[in-house]
């Protein structure tokens, strides 16, 4: 299964570097986004290095989830795919 990485978890004056926001491909609700908590994921570097994190809860009631990563993804990873497994 596949997600992309939509934004940080941010506060109006933080931002949490270990923490993003991302949409699945084929979740379009909160219910379906649901069954995907305490999943693994993990990123790809164009370089080749894999971070990998966990589904951790929703955000928000279209589906996106939010996923707490073994250390801060760079701001390049905005945008770029995930693998869920």
């Amino acid at each position: 299964m596949e997600g992309l990485i939509t934004s940080f978890r941010r506060g109006v004056r933080t931002q949490k570097k270990y923490q993003m926001i991302a949409r699945v491909n084929g979740i379009e609700n909160a219910e379906k986004a649901r069954s995907l908590i305490n999943k693994k994921v993990t990123w790809k570097s164009t370089a080749g290095k894999e971070i990998k994190g966990e589904i951790t809860n929703l955000h928000g009631n279209k589906g996106k989830v939010r996923i707490q990563f073994e250390t801060g993804l760079p701001g390049q990873s905005l945008g770029t795919k995930i693998q869920i497994v």
